[in-house]
């Protein structure tokens, strides 16, 4: 399973958060889409639309575990997917900013 920590990010990178909806609305990483993974098969269309054609999907969840599932889910289906080591837990802990969507400063749940 290819894994990288939130370090080797760059604001360039496509991120994919497929936590629920009272975590992304706690708080989640400006730009990423959103698709909870409980609802990921039925809506992994939003994802290829959106998806950069050639380019890697960063999966993040909470600490990595959803993510990563996820990411072999996308590996199979001929995705070039990474899950983020530590997910959003470490994407805070590193100061990377979190955005509660309105405008204010979010926090992981």
């Amino acid at each position: 399973m290819p894994t990288v920590g939130v370090d080797a990010l760059t604001s360039e990178d496509f991120l994919l958060d497929v936590r629920e909806d009272d975590e992304w609305e706690a708080g989640h990483a400006e730009g990423a889409l959103h698709i909870p993974m409980s609802e990921f098969v039925a809506r992994y269309g939003e994802l290829t639309e959106a998806a950069p054609a050639d380019g890697k999907v960063y999966v993040l969840c909470r600490v990595g575990g959803r993510s990563a599932q996820v990411a072999q889910y996308l590996i199979q289906q001929g995705v070039d997917a990474v899950n983020v080591a530590g997910g959003m837990q470490a994407w805070e802990a590193a100061g990377r900013p979190v955005s509660d969507g309105k405008g204010g400063s979010g926090t992981v749940v």
